[in-house]
């Protein structure tokens, strides 16, 4: 029995057929969307982040026949929108997408900023009691 994987083991048709259908879901046009222009002129190029991940595995059953094979394979895209491209008068500028916290953690280090003013603010004016 061998221990390395030739080329034609059905695991490589399996990871190639898996990679395959991931570059049906990915392409640059998921990266950089296509351009739409409105009425007034303007146009809007979608910007998304996208990632991906895939998995698959399997072995060979039964020492006496070796093409016994079963295996497995799956893959994951997740996508989302960052920015918009806004091109008018020929101005370019970049709109980007908020996206709204979605745990507590993300909701804390939003309100930081705000914190740090509060609390920038308040010793400011307990400095300025204190030089009067």
């Amino acid at each position: 029995m061998e221990n390395h994987v030739d080329k034609a083991h059905p695991l490589n048709d399996l990871m190639r057929s898996t990679m395959d259908k991931i570059r049906e879901m990915v392409d640059t046009n998921t990266i950089v969307g296509q351009p739409i222009t409105t009425a007034d002129g303007v146009t809007l190029i979608p910007i998304s982040k996208v990632s991906f991940g895939f998995g698959s595995g399997g072995g060979n059953y039964g020492a006496a026949q070796a093409e016994r094979f079963g295996g497995g394979g799956g893959a994951g895209v997740k996508i989302d929108p960052v920015a918009f491209l806004v091109v008018k008068d020929g101005t370019t500028r970049v709109l980007p997408v908020s996206m709204p916290p979605v745990s507590t953690a993300d909701r804390v280090v939003e309100m930081v900023p705000d914190i740090l003013d509060k609390v920038e603010k308040y010793f400011d004016k307990k400095q300025e009691k204190e030089d009067f």
